[in-house]
């Protein structure tokens, strides 16, 4: 199984960003899809999640502002971000629970900074 996360950067408060992760190894479109951040001297937290059947959830801090959705025909799934804060700011992680194991991407870098 192989995730790959891109899509992060340097962005100014307001500002959008797209977060996209790449699946392989798993059947995706059957598959709940995740998105974790961490930030510095933080615990990694869940941000958003999407099920198989395209329900998500999203902590409190992001509805609103945060979209995930997925394209089962890319094995992509995607994190839309918008109104972006300086909290924002962390290493934000894809996740793939997978017959009984949790599955990672390599993490891609979101700072919110002006």
């Amino acid at each position: 199984v192989q995730l790959q996360a891109s899509g992060g950067g340097l962005v100014q408060p307001g500002g959008s960003l797209r977060l996209s992760c790449a699946a392989s190894g798993i059947i995706f479109s059957i598959n709940t899809m995740r998105w974790y951040r961490q930030a510095p001297g933080k615990q990694r937290e869940l941000v958003a999640f999407i099920t198989s059947g395209g329900m998500t959830n999203y902590i409190n801090s992001v509805k609103g502002r945060f979209t995930i959705s997925r394209d089962n025909a890319k094995n992509t799934v995607y994190l839309q971000m918008g109104s972006l804060k300086p909290e924002d700011t962390a290493v934000y992680y894809c996740n793939a629970p997978y017959r009984g194991h949790d599955y990672w991407g390599q993490g891609t870098q979101v700072t919110v900074s002006s």
